[in-house]
């Protein structure tokens, strides 16, 4: 986590490279085409599950598109060394998410360097929590649910939270979680019987790219459980990749394209559900029709998905249109229409009337949880 008084500086760059305007953009683009397809009734819930993401950048889209005095004027209480403001952490999460590839790439102090925070007294099983975009660890709190808490508790599980810039690509935070992971289990101080992972939205794709680096620890693997984790991609994405397309065939509206093209690697990753080096490397991340390579789940490694739906049942409009507002219910699951990329999970649930970000405090999905992890 950068230091308070790096932040100023972070934020003054920051203000230079003013993002204003891109999710007012994105935002109305996914709004009007839900409200199109699904009808006024369940863009609400929709709305409410994306408020989250939308919020945050827009917060920072506000403060940087001010000028550096209104940037500093209003940062100044909050930043101050030894404020305690609780938004703090949260803001920066969004930052990340939206700008975090440049942030790492220009060396700004903004950008979060990944961690783990190992939250108990060292057990012999180890559960590590990866959080999604725009989030931080310690958002795996929610409601006064916190999953790695109810595991240590039923299932005896020391958690340990991964803490990421979400804004990088998905396969750069993988081999970094593969790397640290190592560094974790060489130190751990009691011998390690198993290791689980546990991944909500991106961080799942995370984990699992993860897996592919491998190390020692890999053979401590006993399992590996995903929550609305966009397997193969999520359309939020795809729709902000049709207005950078949309938007250059005109000149007029070219410059709306340069704005939509800000956002980070890690977000266009969530188009197909990147998690490979091979699916960026030399490649334009925003030219339409790209797609992934397959990788498949790790082998002897027991895996689960957990999916959640805004309908009453799964399979009704609500489920086939929205899924759980952010995720479809078919990327979540792995399933694909091609067979040859589809991945094979041990076992999977569905989770009804949920959106994305109820996952983290559902009982229905603790009990699963505990099931699969016990």
């Amino acid at each position: 986590m950068p230091k308070l008084g790096a932040d100023w500086l972070g934020a003054a760059r920051l203000a230079i490279e003013a993002v204003n305007g891109v999710t007012e953009l994105v935002e109305a683009v996914h709004m009007n085409v839900l409200e199109k397809a699904i009808g006024t009734p369940l863009v609400r819930p929709v709305a409410g599950v994306t408020a989250l993401v939308y919020r945050g950048v827009k917060g920072v889209t506000r403060l940087v598109g001010g000028g550096l005095d209104a940037v500093l004027a209003r940062l100044a209480p909050a930043l101050g060394e030894g404020s305690g403001w609780a938004g703090r952490a949260p803001l920066l999460a969004a930052v990340n998410g939206v700008l975090g590839d440049h942030l790492a790439r220009s060396g700004n102090p903004l950008a979060i360097p990944l961690s783990l925070r190992r939250a108990a007294a060292p057990g012999a099983r180890i559960l590590v929590l990866a959080h999604g975009l725009c989030m931080n660890d310690e958002q795996w709190l929610r409601d006064g649910v916190d999953h790695g808490v109810t595991l240590a508790r039923d299932c005896g599980y020391t958690p340990v939270y991964l803490h990421y810039n979400s804004g990088r690509h998905v396969s750069e935070n993988g081999r970094a979680f593969a790397l640290a992971l190592q560094e974790m289990i060489d130190g751990w101080p009691v011998p390690v019987e198993r290791i689980a992972l546990l991944g909500h939205s991106m961080g799942g794709l995370v984990a699992r790219s993860a897996c592919q680096f491998g190390g020692a620890w890999l053979d401590k693997l006993s399992a590996l459980v995903t929550l609305g984790t966009p397997h193969h991609g999520a359309p939020l994405e795809r729709g902000g990749n049709w207005v950078h397309l949309i938007t250059e065939l005109s000149a007029y509206s070219a410059p709306f394209s340069r704005l939509a093209k800000i956002r980070s690697a890690g977000i266009t990753d969530l188009r197909f559900g990147s998690v490979l080096d091979e699916d960026w490397r030399g490649k334009d991340r925003f030219a339409h029709g790209a797609t992934t390579a397959q990788l498949p789940l790790p082998a002897r490694v027991r895996c689960y998905a957990l999916a959640a739906t805004l309908g009453k049942t799964a399979g009704d409009l609500a489920d086939t249109l929205a899924g759980d507002g952010l995720v479809p219910l078919a990327s979540a699951l792995g399933q694909h229409a091609d067979a040859a990329r589809r991945l094979h999970f041990d076992d999977h649930a569905v989770v009804c009337e949920l959106n994305h970000m109820d996952l983290l405090s559902s009982a229905d999905v603790e009990r699963h949880l505990i099931d699969w992890l016990k």
